[in-house]
């Protein structure tokens, strides 16, 4: 993908904290952790938690919708039982994450498209995670090669597209999220050594940096929507905060039940809904609910 031009987002922050928007977000029976990573636009939420499985510690996939939670297994050969990881769902009602093919350390990533599941892994990769899909079924990911390099991609209509942002370090861009307009959100490390968030739109790099985030510290974009809004997460002095940035104006956000400051937004929908994990006092992580 090419660049042809780099502007750096600086505009001011609000806060917003209404308890009254906030819906805690639990799958009945879960073990410590409920990481909700992606809404629709239905309103359809999914995610991952941890749960027992045989005496050991898994994780499961789970879909909640209209109130009501499925768990989400990949049924394919060699997949590992308890390793299954939902990261993001579109309009349709597909639904990509990853899982666990064999024994050796390997990660597939994974589609679930009408009842049925697909692998996908990138060529020469025993590690290929997939993390966001658009309507049109474009699936953003990272894979590692046969080397241990880490490389982001956009997977359409079956091939594998790496994608770079120039004057990265070599393997050090991460793609988070993909809109219906296939604007890539993630992370990279600059020639300096330096983390920025990213958009890349219509072949634009726009680097994203929260205001009063810590010197030094990254700001993670996570996800994006049709309507351009971005959301994910950054570090300052008091804890982490989830952040929304719409046009052009950052607001940051916790969780009022959160313990200190440790809110990080995982995905928006077109209506401006968003999702995420809070941590309580005791260490657990709950999901969130932000209703726009």
């Amino acid at each position: 993908m090419a660049v042809i031009g780099i502007t750096l987002l600086t505009a001011g922050v609000t806060r917003t904290s209404r308890a009254d928007q906030f819906t805690k977000i639990d799958v009945p029976g879960a073990l410590g952790v409920t990481e909700p990573s992606g809404i629709n636009a239905q309103g359809d939420i999914v995610g991952t938690y941890f749960t027992a499985l045989n005496g050991f510690l898994v994780t499961r996939g789970f879909l909640l919708s209209k109130g009501t939670f499925t768990n989400i297994d990949v049924d394919l050969p060699g997949a590992i039982p308890g390793s299954t990881n939902a990261i993001a769902i579109n309009s349709e009602g597909d639904i990509v994450g990853s899982y666990a093919p064999n024994n050796n350390f390997s990660e597939n990533g994974f589609l679930l498209s009408n009842g049925t599941f697909t692998a996908i892994q990138a060529m020469g990769s025993n590690f290929t995670v997939t993390t966001g899909i658009d309507p049109q079924g474009d699936i953003s990911g990272l894979y590692f090669d046969s080397n241990f390099n880490a490389q982001s991609f956009l997977f359409s209509r079956g091939i594998f597209t790496n994608v770079n942002v120039p004057g990265a370090l070599a393997n050090s861009t991460f793609a988070n999220g993909i809109s219906s307009q296939r604007d890539i959100v993630g992370t990279y490390v600059d020639s300096s050594g330096n983390g920025h968030g990213f958009l890349l739109s219509k072949g634009t790099l726009t680097n994203i940096a929260v205001p009063g985030a810590n010197a030094g510290s990254l700001s993670v974009p996570n996800a994006i929507n049709p309507r351009g809004d971005i959301v994910g997460y950054y570090a300052d002095g008091s804890g982490t905060h989830s952040f929304l940035l719409s046009k052009g104006q950052f607001t940051s956000f916790d969780v009022p039940a959160a313990f200190g400051a440790s809110t990080e937004a995982a995905a928006i929908n077109p209506q401006g809904d968003i999702v995420g994990i809070y941590f309580d006092s005791s260490g657990n992580i709950h999901g969130f609910l932000l209703s726009r």
